[in-house]
């Protein structure tokens, strides 16, 4: 299965920061291991970076490229959460 470009961004891409397609399809940033108090454990929110609002088809995995283009792929069929776990046939438990 191949990535799909989705749409081309000039986005530079820094290190420490964790990039995604947020629900809206905006590409946001978070800082990686950000977390602001233990117990409960909260983290820091994300900022958004470039507003796209790209619109996702259902069966699609989206995500940000070491390039900073938004790409897709096609998600396999057989991880549906839908079906049950794995059973250890065989295995002492």
């Amino acid at each position: 299965m191949g990535k799909e470009l989705v749409q081309r961004t000039n986005l530079k891409r820094e290190i420490g920061w964790m990039y995604f397609l947020d629900k809206e399809g905006d590409i946001c940033r978070g800082k990686m291991g950000a977390l602001i108090q233990v117990n409960p454990a909260k983290y820091a929110k994300p900022e958004k970076v470039i507003r796209l609002g790209i619109k996702r088809e259902k069966g699609y995995l989206y995500f940000i490229g070491k390039d900073g283009c938004v790409y897709r792929t096609k998600m396999d069929k057989k991880t549906d959460s839908k079906q049950p776990p794995p059973t250890n046939v065989g295995l002492d438990g």
